[in-house]
Parts: structure tokens; C-alpha cells; sequence
């Protein structure tokens, strides 16, 4: 069976990652690119006997070296690796989002262009005919929608006319509009063709004018010292990066004049862009936005929720079938314990991620994302991050797992990871349920000022931990708003969404399965014990004590954090077992299942009258602090596994907030100290 690579360019909200979607389905790959932290996303597909890989390169707005992700994609299409470059270019905005294509001019690999959202263009009543546009470019051109399954096979026959012919875009009237700059010419004839293979002289002499670095350093190696101080001597009274710019924007003139026709619009603001822009009501709108959708999340969710009550419902049978049958109780406890009881946490919160993805692909389809982002650009701008950040934020109050897999908006794998590691800073629904608990059992009405505190300790450790993480995850050049203009709104494509929501969700169980069996399979092994009061936890608990102390966590406390990080709402019943005597075994797997405490608040026996009993206000503080920042939960772990698909970077991500959370114990547990 014959192959080909075809690599897929294009700016940010083109459209670029349904087509990838839609192509691979399943059968995709995602990474890092060697050495940088930009994620690498490939696939392939098979069509009339022929297999495609296909390289989704990352989005950006043009090929200039401003970071990692335009240096990655120039070099990738310059490699020779991809057979064949499909642009894309959005139909609804065509002059904005051809300045890829003539950015990529000049650089010597077949091409052809697709004109997506051609459905959105037809809405807003624009005509585009490809067939003028493919006469003055050179190369196939199609009307092309990536959410509309019967575009596919147009596309197949493009692809297929582009591979045979080897296509290259015709760039003789780009050239043309380049002459008028000065200093372009004398430039271009000191830089013979093939001087960096793939690139053109023209594209090179460009690059030069616009201070390209990478370029002009390249140059400087391959041409001779003669050569490169006369381009440089040229370059300081030369025309800049704007007359260039300036040249493309003509050149796309050129090339839409008479092949697109639009109604005269009168261009204004929307009622609902009034609001999401509005400096006074923006942000509001926004938040307003994202918690409804949290909120809206939980009822698609309910199904997989609902499966999940189920497979624990076969805990007792299954139980009960396998003590008939006489099987060793470490095996029994393995099937019930472990197995059941993880498949049903993994799919009541794989409810919630499928619930958390289709609200949010459905705000970005209809083009609320874009809106999001814009508003917030500014404010996340601050932390190194984009404006979409601020969604994966909200929803993290909510659970953090479904902030983790909201992460998937994000275009740059390093803004994902800092979004992602700044999100566990923001206290689960989980932990919400817990920290008004054990504060107004300790400090009564001042529970509200232990609330404050930790809200105002969470945006400081969001803070920091930006600043820890975003030098290595966020170059400075990537440091830049996502948004340049607010894509128009158009109706959801029900079937792509759902085709994309499924395969996340399936793609999201896979991966979790893995992480949550294995992370909570060690637990148990270490905390079990034949009796339900030992085991290997218990036993380095009670042996490190001097050391957790100095934390502000007797060894019933620092078992109880370390339950926390498996489930937060498991840690309370954790403590409870340990002080009243109960099963520490049963209650540490009570909280690999998500299950609180049964225990009453109130009254003779109850949680509130034990803890008051063993535990100092000192301690308590120090508790709160460290079960609140530690580890969100083994859920949370696998999903950010599964977003970052790095294993280095999970790893630091928990180890972070580890260190922290005992740094925030030992100081609230100090200041404690001093106050009562």
C-alpha cells in the first residue's frame, strides 16, 4: 500500500483540528515536538487503497519566527516529510486568514487551499468562487466545510489532484508588489536560490526585512562574511517588516478581486458582543457564561454518572459470589475493592468530563470561546496564559478533573500545562464539601475568615506557581493574545460535535483507566491489612511521626492527607476510622470511591465531638491547609496525564504541590500556634 504525509497549516479557530478529527478519528497520536514544549499531534487515514499520515502543525497566525510553534511548522513543511501542505483558510473572514497563505509563498512545497467554514460564508451571504482564486494562485482551491461529512469527498479528489500534479503556488504578482520595497531587490540577488533548502529567495530577503532572527542567523552561516555584511548594510535603510506586511494585505486584494461577492453589511457590535465587551460588564458575563455551563454540564453527564452507581451496585453480588465460591479474601477485596470501586469513580467522573466537553465544544463552535478568550486575554495575559484560561479555572471550583479536560481549548501545549498546573490551585466542589465542615467544627463563626484566607492563599499559590512553572512553559514570545479578530457566530454542527466528544470521552476513559487502576491499586496494597487496622501506610505513618509533627499532622492527620490526595471527600472518613477505631483499610478505599464520611456531625460519638477530642486547632488549621492544596484527586491526576500527555510533566505537577501543601501546613500550623 502506497503513502503519503500531508501536513495541515493554519491560523487558530480555522478549523484545522476538526479536519485532523475527522480524518484520524482514533487512529492519532499526540506528544511533544523533540526538544520544545509544543504538542505534536499526528494521524493517518485510508482512502481508495492509499494510506495518509497526516501532521497537524501547530496553529499560529503566519511563518515569522515569533515562536516556537511558526519556527516548528516552517522547518517541519521545509524538511521534505510532508508530501503535500494543506492550507486552510476561513471562508467567513477570507482576507484576514489568507495572510498564511501569503506568508507561506515562496516556500518551495506542493500545496493546495482549502476555503473552510464555506457554510458560515454562505450565511452571512458571501459567494466565493474557488475556481477564479485557483486561476490567479496556481494551485487547487475548494469550498470546504470540516463539519459537513459530504465535504470529504471533494477534499479526497483535491488531495489526490494536488499529490499528482505536485502543485506550487504562484507567487510572480507577490513578487511584483515586493519589488516596491526598498532594499528588497538588492537583498534578494545577495541570496542565491537554495541558499536554506526549501525556502526561496524571495521568501528568505522578506524574512531578512522583517528582523526574522532565526532567518538572519541562518543566512549569516550559510552565505559568506562578504554576502551577509552587505545585506546587513542594506537591511538598516531598508524597508521593514510593515512594507512587507503591507505587500501581502495587497496581494490578497489581488487575489479575492472578483471572486467574492458579499451583501453590504453594516459592520456593529452585537447585543450579546456589547455585553462580552463592555468594560463594565464583560468579565461578569463571562463568568456568568462559564458557570452556567458548569452547571449545564451535569446533565449529559448524568447517564455515565448514573452507570457509575450501577458497577458499584455490583460490588455486594459480586462480593457475595466470590465468598460462595470460596475465593481468598486478598483476591475478593482486589475485585470488589480496587476494581469495582475504581470503574465506578473513573465513569461518575467520566460523566462529568463528557458533560464539561460538549457544553464547552459547543460555546466554542457557536463562537462563545472566541469571547471568552478576548475578554480575559489581558487579565491571563498577566500569568503567562491566554484568555480561554479563565475557563478551566471556573470549572475547577466544580471539579478539577473537568477544569483538566476543559484544557483541551488551549492551543499551546505550554499554556495548557501552566493553565492545567494553575488549576489545581483552585479548591474541587469535593473539597468545598470539606472545608466548611472541619472549619466551623474547630473555629465556629471564625470558619468564614479560615474560608477567606484560603481563597486569597489559592490566588497567591496561583501566582507563584506561575511564575515557578510559566519560565519554562511559556516563552516570552509566546506570551501574545490568541485573539485578532471576533470570529462571527454561526449554528452548531451536532454531528461533528458529538463525533468529537465521544472519541475525547473514549479517548479520556482509555488513558484514565490506566492511571486510576494502577494509582489506586498501589494505595490499597498499602493500606490494606487482614485486620483493617495496619498495613504499610499505617505502619511508615506511626514510624515518620516526629517529621509529619513538625507539620502540624500526627499520624492519624498525615495518613488522612495522604487519603486526600486520592479523594478529597475520603480524607474526613479516613479520620474518622483512625480516631474512633474503626477500619482505616475500609475507610482508605471508601476514599479511592469518592465516599465521605458516614459518621454523624453532632451529637455523643460523632465526627465533631472525636475530632475536638484528639485534634488541637493548631493541627486542624494545618490540616485544612494541606488536604485543601495537596494533589486535587487520582482523577484529577489521570486527566491531567491524559491533556499534558507527558509523564515529566504530571510528575512535577504533583510533586509541586506536594512540597507546597506541607509548606502551607507547617506555616498555618505555626501561626497557630501563636494565636491559640
Amino acid at each position: 500500500m502506497s503513502t503519503a504525509t500531508i501536513a495541515l497549516l493554519g491560523q487558530p479557530n480555522s478549523g484545522k483540528s476538526t479536519l485532523f478529527n475527522a480524518l484520524t478519528g482514533m487512529r492519532q497520536h499526540v506528544g511533544n515536538w523533540p526538544g520544545k514544549t509544543v504538542e505534536k499531534k499526528e494521524g493517518s487515514f485510508t482512502y481508495a487503497g492509499k494510506e495518509y499520515n497526516v501532521a497537524d502543525l501547530p496553529g499560529s497566525y503566519s511563518l515569522s519566527a515569533n515562536s516556537d510553534e511558526e519556527v516548528i511548522t516552517r522547518d517541519f513543511i521545509t524538511s521534505g516529510k510532508a508530501d503535500v501542505v494543506c492550507i486552510l483558510a476561513d471562508s467567513s473572514q477570507l482576507q484576514r486568514s489568507l495572510f498564511m497563505l501569503a506568508d507561506y509563498a515562496g516556500i518551495n512545497a506542493p500545496c493546495f487551499l482549502l476555503l473552510n467554514m464555506a457554510d458560515v460564508a454562505a450565511d452571512q451571504g458571501k459567494k466565493i468562487d474557488a475556481k477564479a482564486i485557483e486561476e490567479k494562485l496556481g494551485i487547487p482551491v475548494i469550498p470546504f466545510s470540516a463539519t459537513d461529512l459530504k465535504s470529504y469527498t471533494g477534499f479526497y479528489k483535491t488531495l489526490e489532484k494536488a499529490l499528482s500534479k505536485g502543485s506550487k503556488l504562484n507567487v510572480a504578482e507577490l513578487e511584483k508588489q515586493y519589488d516596491s520595497i526598498r532594499g528588497y531587490q538588492e537583498i534578494c540577488n545577495l541570496i542565491p536560490e537554495n541558499t536554506i533548502p526549501g525556502y526561496s529567495s524571495m521568501w528568505l530577503a522578506t524574512k531578512v526585512l522583517e528582523n526574522d532572527k532565526v532567518v538572519i542567523e541562518k543566512l549569516k552561516q550559510a552565505l559568506g562574511a562578504a554576502s551577509f555584511a552587505a545585506i546587513e548594510e542594506i537591511k538598516r535603510n531598508a524597508q521593514g517588516a510593515v512594507a512587507v506586511g503591507g505587500c501581502k494585505f495587497a496581494w490578497i486584494d489581488d487575489v479575492i478581486a472578483g471572486a467574492v461577492e458579499a451583501k453590504t453589511q453594516k459592520v456593529s457590535l452585537g447585543k450579546l458582543d456589547r455585553i462580552y465587551t463592555s468594560k463594565r460588564w464583560g468579565k461578569l458575563a463571562v463568568v456568568l457564561t462559564v458557570l452556567l455551563g458548569l452547571i449545564a454540564s451535569f446533565i449529559p453527564a448524568l447517564p455515565l454518572m448514573f452507570v457509575g452507581e450501577g458497577v458499584l451496585a455490583l460490588k455486594g453480588p459480586v462480593n457475595a459470589l466470590l465468598i460462595a465460591i470460596d475465593c481468598h479474601e486478598f483476591v475478593r477485596l482486589i475485585v470488589t475493592d480496587v476494581i469495582i470501586q475504581s470503574f465506578s469513580y473513573i465513569f461518575k467522573m467520566l460523566g462529568f468530563v463528557f458533560g464539561v466537553t460538549l457544553v464547552f465544544g459547543l460555546l466554542e463552535e457557536v463562537g462563545i470561546m472566541a469571547r471568552i478568550s478576548y475578554v480575559f486575554d489581558n487579565t491571563m495575559g498577566k500569568l503567562g496564559l491566554q484568555g480561554k484560561s479563565v475557563m478551566p479555572f471556573l470549572v475547577s471550583f466544580g471539579c478539577t478533573m473537568g477544569g483538566a479536560a476543559g484544557s483541551r481549548v488551549i492551543d499551546n501545549w505550554g499554556q495548557k500545562v501552566l493553565t492545567i498546573a494553575l488549576a489545581w490551585a483552585v479548591p474541587c466542589g469535593a473539597a468545598w464539601a470539606t472545608i466548611p465542615m472541619l472549619a466551623s467544627i474547630f473555629f465556629g463563626p471564625g470558619a468564614v475568615l479560615v474560608i477567606v484566607v484560603i481563597l486569597l492563599t489559592m490566588l497567591l499559590h496561583m501566582w507563584v506557581t506561575a511564575k515557578v512553572f510559566g519560565a519554562k512553559l511559556v516563552q516570552k514570545e509566546d506570551r501574545y493574545g490568541m485573539i485578532m479578530e471576533l470570529p462571527p457566530y454561526h449554528k452548531p454542527k451536532w454531528g461533528a460535535l458529538f463525533r468529537y466528544v465521544f472519541g475525547r470521552t473514549k479517548e479520556t476513559f482509555v488513558r484514565v483507566t490506566r492511571v486510576v487502576l494502577l494509582v489506586c491499586g498501589v494505595f490499597w496494597l498499602l493500606s490494606y491489612s487482614p485486620s483493617g487496622t495496619g498495613g504499610i501506610l499505617y505502619t511508615i505513618g506511626v514510624v515518620i511521626e516526629p517529621v509529619t509533627k513538625l507539620f502540624g499532622m500526627p499520624w492519624q492527620l498525615f495518613l488522612s492527607y495522604i487519603a486526600s490526595a486520592v479523594g478529597k471527600e475520603g480524607a474526613v472518613g479516613v479520620i474518622s476510622a483512625l480516631y474512633s477505631g474503626g477500619s482505616y483499610s475500609t475507610a482508605f478505599t471508601n476514599a479511592m470511591s469518592g465516599a465521605g464520611s458516614t459518621a454523624a456531625i453532632t451529637g455523643p460519638g460523632s465526627l465533631s465531638s472525636v475530632l475536638l477530642a484528639n485534634v488541637s486547632k493548631p493541627e486542624a488549621l494545618a490540616f485544612i491547609f494541606a488536604m485543601t492544596f495537596n494533589m486535587p484527586c487520582v482523577v484529577a491526576l489521570a486527566a491531567t496525564y491524559q491533556e499534558t500527555h507527558s509523564a515529566k510533566w504530571t510528575g512535577r505537577i504533583v510533586l509541586y504541590y506536594t512540597v507546597v501543601s506541607l509548606i502551607l501546613a507547617f506555616i498555618a500550623y505555626h501561626i497557630g500556634l501563636l494565636i491559640w
